[in-house]
């Protein structure tokens, strides 16, 4: 709200001081900075229609009453005289009161060194001052003192609205995660000692059992302890279809129930939460720039000493050189040309450029289900020639189950609770299934005593005085386990496409277990995109070789890598690096080192949070087919972002020139640059004029339903 204040305050002075200069001698022109003006006056209003209609209508009103009364007081001639000490009161409160902190910005740059935008603005602000206080000095009739000075205050009302413009688009990149905390309900049915209580939600702490009655929202993510229910998550994954959720599942807060009663376990809340983190991603991609924006740091590093020195050369040009045709120094127009660089020069245009596309960009991926955690996301996935897909969780919903057993003499318990009791202390999908097919079938697994994993292979385990092994036919093998007998018919399963764990115990093959897991159901036609837009797919699984084959098969996979342990993939990935820009799909811990080492990870939002934390964007969706919708934001952000850049330097490298001449009155480059900033503003925003003034009147409202101590 700061800024908001602020930027409203600016107008205030800025409207006060145009009307002031309004020279309608010179015919119409002479009011377009008035109308300039009054344009901030029609923000002013839409910023404050959020505290109240009339509150908005009572300010604009009156803005438009005091613009009006300073106009009829000029062209009647009551401020001839004063008209100049107006102006310079006005520029002293915009520049020293509240313009104050832009000053400090200024300050603590030149003590460091660093002629940076707030020094360039500053000097400009001085300027336009200085040539007014020649003006007074001077007292000639003909000269513009009042205009000097309302310069500085468009000046620095510009920088305020540049100051304020981030702010609101901010606003709009956050905001279709901010809706997300709407969701969230203010309280919450809490089972205790059998009763049940309805709480705040503030109140909700991890552990609580909550019941969810049909139609209601889900408030805090938890696991369902009891009941069976479809669950709406569109609104939070963009799942376009209710999930079915029963007892184990983990259920999202913000979902909403279908018919069935659900008892929720809850997991996490406030910090931890499935939604406080997607608001924590968009605020960190928001911190973090591209490669373009450190490039135009370096820009304007040189930019801002080279538009002092062409301001510079402008006033010395204009002094020696009227002295030297006329006899006479023109101090006027020198102080014109000088201030006109200045003006004309000062990358408001430039500073706003970039950053309005990146998070037009946000904002249209979160309402995807897309949360873009880096800069480098919007720059470089679009550069990117191969992508690395996993299998488990990716290509597949990750949600494999048993599908068949062998065993030798038929005692699939006794395989079952030895491969249940190793599989225990995993988190991969593939032991959480082998685990909930023993449950399922009443099988209580053994105490471990010990327990080693080998990631991408499988794992030892003491039982009782024995050591059981579970993992791929390979590993037991390794180890001295015979499956001659078992040889064939895990052929077979795995040309079928199902993945073989087998079970030795003692020393002794117990048997096999054969999980399946489903294809996504956008997985071919995701991958067919990806193809068609230019880019070659790279399966790459800890699965067995027929199984991999199986599946790259069906989705059309241009190159697959099966067997292939966790560090194997990070080695992979960089080994493809040598030639092309790699991103990487994951759900998974095992694939965190591949994610990390891709020009650009990515984490299916349903995967672990180590390989969430580890990806550049995250698909909240868990849609393979958002992975060409992400690329497609990241090329169309990066194309509005270069058309930003172009045309602010475009207006920035001609108006410098021109306004060296002289030729240019200080108020047309204000003009000049307020309409530079305005098309850079439309150029970025076009399409979504009604997103942008929802943006508007969004800022400093409360955010409904939000949790305050959650």
């Amino acid at each position: 709200m700061h800024e908001a204040r602020r930027f409203v305050l600016a107008v205030v002075l800025s409207v006060a001081s145009i009307p002031i200069i309004a020279d309608p001698a010179v015919g119409w022109i002479g009011f377009l900075p008035a109308l300039v003006c009054l344009s901030l006056g029609g923000f002013v209003f839409l910023v404050l229609r959020s505290t109240g209609l009339w509150v908005a209508i009572g300010a604009a009103t009156g803005l438009t009453v005091m613009a009006l009364s300073l106009l009829y007081l000029n062209l009647t001639g009551y401020l001839t005289h004063v008209a100049p000490w107006l102006a310079g009161t006005l520029a002293v409160v915009l520049v020293f009161g509240v313009g104050r902190h832009i000053l400090n910005m200024a300050f603590q740059a030149l003590r460091r060194g660093i002629l940076n935008q707030h020094v360039l603005l500053e000097i400009g602000a001085f300027a336009g001052m200085a040539g007014g206080i020649i003006g007074l000095v001077l007292d000639r009739p003909d000269y513009p003192t009042a205009a000097f000075f309302a310069v500085s205050v468009m000046v620095g009302t510009y920088h305020i609205f540049s100051e304020w413009l981030s702010l609101i688009v901010k606003t709009r990149s956050s905001q279709a995660v901010k809706r997300l905390l709407d969701l969230q309900p203010e309280t919450a049915r809490v089972v205790r000692d059998a009763r049940e209580l309805e709480i705040p939600i503030e109140e909700v702490k991890v552990g609580d059992h909550v019941r969810i009655r049909p139609g209601e929202r889900i408030p805090a993510d938890g696991t369902v302890v009891s009941g069976h229910s479809g669950v709406d998550q569109s609104l939070v994954t963009g799942e376009a279809v209710p999930v079915e959720k029963c007892e184990g599942d983990a259920v999202i807060g913000g979902s909403i129930n279908g018919t069935g009663t659900l008892l929720v376990n809850i997991t996490a809340v406030g910090e931890g939460s499935f939604l406080h983190q997607v608001i924590r991603h968009v605020e960190d991609a928001r911190a973090l720039k591209p490669g373009i924006l450190h490039l135009i740091d370096r820009v304007l590093r040189v930019y801002t000493p080279a538009v002092l020195l062409i301001a510079a050369l402008a006033v010395v040009g204009w002094l020696a050189g009227s002295w030297l045709v006329t006899g006479q120094v023109d101090v006027e127009r020198a102080v014109f040309a000088g201030l006109s660089v200045l003006v004309m020069g000062y990358p408001c245009a430039i500073g706003i450029s970039a950053p309005l596309s990146i998070v037009r960009g946000a904002g249209q991926a979160a309402e995807r289900g897309i949360i873009m955690r880096t800069g480098e996301a919007f720059q470089g996935f679009r550069l990117v020639k191969k992508i690395v897909l996993d299998k488990t969780g990716t290509l597949t919903d990750g949600r494999p189950t048993v599908r068949e057993i062998e065993t030798v003499g038929g005692n699939e318990r006794e395989l079952l609770a030895i491969a249940a009791a190793a599989e225990a202390s995993s988190e991969h999908p593939l032991a959480q299934a082998v685990i909930k097919a023993a449950f399922e079938r009443g099988i209580t697994p053994p105490d471990v005593a010990s327990f080693q994993a080998f990631p991408g292979q499988g794992v030892v385990a003491r039982i009782g005085s024995g050591e059981a092994i579970v993992g791929s036919p390979r590993f037991l093998v390794d180890r001295n386990i015979d499956l001659t007998s078992f040889q064939k018919r895990i052929e077979v399963l795995e040309t079928a496409g199902r993945t073989v764990i087998a079970v030795a115990n003692e020393g002794r093959a117990l048997g096999l277990v054969a999980l399946g897991d489903a294809l996504r159901p956008d997985a071919v036609a995701a991958v067919a995109t990806l193809r068609k837009s230019g880019l070659a797919t790279i399966l790459v699984t800890g699965d067995n070789e027929r199984a991999a084959q199986r599946v790259g098969r069906e989705v059309g996979i241009d190159e697959i890598h099966a067997g292939v342990l966790p560090q194997r993939k990070a080695e992979i990935v960089r080994e493809l690096q040598a030639n092309a820009r790699v991103a990487m799909v994951g759900d998974g811990i095992n694939d965190a080192p591949a994610l990390m080492q891709a020009d650009i990870g990515i984490a299916m939002g349903g995967g672990t949070d180590i390989a969430i934390e580890a990806a550049d964007i995250i698909i909240l969706s868990n849609r393979l087919s958002a992975l060409p919708e992400a690329r497609d934001i990241s090329r169309r952000s990066y194309r509005k972002m270069v058309q930003n850049v172009v045309l602010a330097f475009l207006f920035n490298g001609g108006g410098i020139p021109l306004a060296a001449t002289g030729l240019i009155h200080p108020v047309w480059a204000m003009v000049a640059m307020a309409v530079s900033v305005t098309a850079i503003f439309i150029n970025s925003l076009w399409g979504t004029p009604r997103l942008f003034f929802d943006a508007i009147q969004s800022v400093g409202r409360p955010i409904a339903g939000s949790p305050q101590g959650a």
